[in-house]
């Protein structure tokens, strides 16, 4: 019984929408140290609702982990198939 109790509490973590600082590293991966980092800089979307406790929106860190995407080698083929055509000098 104390299995099923521990899976439903790591569901129900999955799908909470706000996070604290240290889940917030958990999820993203990242040490504490670098979240500071991200934090101080602002280079990642977060909540102070009283100045000091920090908070993240879980769909804000998925789209920030997924930012900056890469195209495959297929993709940038096709990319310049394309343009090739369309600048075409007759």
């Amino acid at each position: 019984m104390e299995h099923i109790k521990e899976a439903l509490d790591k569901f129900l973590e999955q799908i909470k929408p706000v996070l604290n600082f240290e889940e917030a590293c958990k999820y993203c991966g990242i040490s504490a140290s670098s979240m500071y980092k991200h934090t101080s800089a602002n280079r990642i979307p977060h909540y102070k609702p009283e100045g000091k406790l920090i908070y993240f929106k879980r769909d804000e860190l998925d789209e920030w982990m997924l930012r900056n995407r890469q195209s495959t080698n297929q993709e940038m083929a096709e990319i310049a198939t394309s343009y090739t055509f369309k600048n075409r000098k007759s």
